[in-house]
């Protein structure tokens, strides 16, 4: 296997194998020094001579897991990935397989070569209850490379903090999935091994057919058809289902599509993007639940979008009926429940708006009343399982947003509350507050020259300049960290 993929790369590894650091394979020279001015997916850069430079990572460690197969080390933990199999991730240097060590953080290889456990987790309930968080280890390297671009002590210890809390790992694309998924997985249950405590990890699966269809900022490799939705099924959703099916000895959480459904409640009259892609998400919803919500250790929750999108008495009705069809497709598979909020900035109370024109009559203008109107929509509409994960990542500090629908890149941006077990007395149907949409990773690009640019991100409270969507915003995080409500 491995060695029909480096035939098939063999053209690209000629570029790459010779490289003494990542910035010349991108036409860059590497630094001489390591006096860090700028970090983005690529690694660190410099300036020297007035150009840019790229900053080499320290050398690996001396032994990694690749040598008990007769493969040498690579040089960097942040090597680039090749191939990702049951022992570790792969990278190529001088034209020869090797085995990418997990760094001090873990980086993203998460658990190496991990065995996996014949023990069956069964969730009951709240999933967030009586578990130990996962550290989400690529956030941690992301927050590292922010923390070496600061120099203010104070919010240096802030970001330091940020590192001890757990948030969703994103499978974006099949690449990520392939990526991630299962050496997080192996993570969860090596740390379940060392701490003796059950672990639980939240992943977003995210990679529908037609993906957020009323945005540009984040659509997906994906397309609106039915080669796409094949693919979807088979390269996306099944290789997830075997992956959870091997590592079953600890509990996990799937947070399913955001905005997708959201978009068929409101958009499909007024976005053809919706309409050709409304297809495509009934069918990747009903696969999906079928496949992954038989299985006893993992519980899902279907987005809702956020007060400011479904919080109307119209948009809620109807909103039961779409969910409630979709759900039952997905028989004999189970819904926990629902994710709000999802990478929004919509406080959780908010006693300074109610119905009125500053809100366009919205009943519900804060998360928290939004949940509670839903909840008893969601019920009339004969969903039996309603239960709230509320996305508190970036809501801390209301933003001075000029519409409550705006989205990217807010300007005012503070962290929220902590990830936290049943965190609201009274609520009994809020299963936890957690951070879904990792602080720091940009909404959108505010290029408007860019392919993927969205108007929103151009928009008077949109910081700017921003990156690529998914990428490290650098200034946003500094500003979520300062602005967090309760401080850190």
């Amino acid at each position: 296997m491995k060695a029909s993929i480096a035939l098939t790369a063999a053209a690209a590894l000629a570029a790459k194998a010779s490289a003494a650091c990542f910035a010349e394979r991108l036409g860059y020279p590497c630094c001489s020094g390591n006096e860090v001015v700028y970090t983005d997916n690529d690694g660190k850069w410099g300036v020297e001579n007035g150009n840019w430079c790229g900053i080499a990572d320290a050398p690996a460690q001396a032994t990694c897991w690749s040598l008990s197969q007769g493969y040498p080390c690579c040089s960097s933990s942040n090597a680039e990935v090749w191939y990702t199999d049951a022992s570790g991730k792969w990278g190529v240097e001088n034209g020869d397989w090797c085995g990418i060590p997990t760094g001090s953080t873990g980086g993203s290889t998460g658990g190496g070569n991990v065995t996996p456990s014949n023990e069956q987790y069964t969730i009951s309930g709240n999933p967030f209850k009586g578990v130990e968080f996962y550290i989400n280890p690529y956030y941690v390297e992301e927050v590292d490379g922010a923390i070496a671009q600061m120099s203010d002590s104070s919010l240096i210890a802030k970001a330091e903090k940020m590192k001890t809390y757990s948030n969703a790992i994103w499978l974006d694309t099949i690449k990520n999935m392939q990526s991630w998924l299962e050496s997080n997985l192996q993570g969860a249950q090596s740390q379940h091994q060392s701490s003796g405590k059950d672990i639980l990890t939240v992943f977003v699966v995210y990679d529908l057919p037609g993906r957020d269809c009323h945005a540009l900022a984040s659509n997906g490799e994906l397309l609106a058809n039915d080669g796409d939705l094949a693919r979807y099924k088979s390269e996306y959703i099944d290789v997830i289902e075997g992956h959870l099916k091997t590592y079953k000895s600890q509990p996990v959480v799937l947070i399913v599509e955001p905005d997708s459904l959201a978009n068929l409640v409101t958009n499909l009259e007024s976005t053809p993007a919706c309409a050709d892609s409304e297809k495509y998400y009934l069918d990747g919803h009903a696969y999906l639940i079928q496949k992954l919500g038989v299985l006893p250790h993992v519980a899902m929750y279907l987005d809702i979008g956020h007060a400011f999108w479904l919080g109307w008495d119209d948009n809620r009705e109807k909103a039961g009926k779409v969910y409630a069809k979709v759900i039952s497709s997905g028989a004999p598979g189970n819904v926990r429940g629902f994710t709000d909020n999802v990478s929004n900035y919509t406080p959780w109370e908010d006693p300074t708006l109610s119905r009125g024109p500053d809100t366009e009559w919205n009943p519900c203008p804060d998360e928290k009343r939004y949940l509670e109107a839903i909840s008893k929509d969601f019920k009339s509409a004969g969903i039996k399982s309603v239960y709230f994960v509320s996305d508190s990542s970036r809501n801390g500090k209301k933003v001075d947003r000029k519409h409550p629908g705006e989205w990217c890149n807010q300007t005012g941006v503070g962290v929220g509350a902590r990830p936290q077990a049943s965190p609201v007395s009274g609520m009994d149907y809020l299963d936890a507050f957690y951070w879904i949409k990792p602080l720091g990773e940009s909404d959108g690009t505010s290029d408007e020259s860019a392919a993927r640019f969205d108007g929103y991100c151009g928009h008077e409270t949109a910081m700017k300049p921003a990156p690529e969507a998914g990428q490290w915003f650098q200034k946003h995080f500094e500003q979520g960290i300062k602005n967090a409500n309760p401080p850190l």
